[in-house]
């Protein structure tokens, strides 16, 4: 990354926070964007859930307060250069496997399995 993205982005970079309807575009005070650079400054993208915690209520607050801007600068000519982007989509959840029926346990209190073995 040159000396001049990295200006731009210092300057006026956004955070693209990525939602179930879609990219959103955070807008940042100087110090903000200052601390997202560094915090980006291995991976373009991060999930919402390696974030630190103190991390995500920053993200969430930023959200929650409508800091949301237009991908555009306000002439229209250009568009706004992303820090880095924070995947907030929601966990679906995955194919949990049923549970295991429990096992049959005789006179000797043993499972049936066990008793089988002996």
């Amino acid at each position: 990354m040159g000396p001049v993205m990295l200006i731009d982005k210092l300057a006026d970079g956004v955070v693209r926070v990525q939602t179930p309807i879609g990219p959103r575009y955070l807008m940042l005070s100087f110090l903000q964007r200052l601390y997202f650079m560094w915090m980006f400054r291995h991976f373009p993208i991060l999930p919402h859930v390696v974030l630190s915690g103190w991390q995500r209520r920053m993200i969430d607050d930023l959200c929650s307060g409508q800091r949301f801007v237009s991908m555009a600068y306000a002439d229209g000519m250009e568009e706004a250069p992303v820090i880095g982007t924070i995947e907030r989509r929601p966990v679906v959840g995955g194919d949990a496997l049923p549970p295991r029926p429990a096992a049959r346990e005789g006179a000797s209190g043993l499972p049936a399995e066990v008793r089988q073995r002996s």
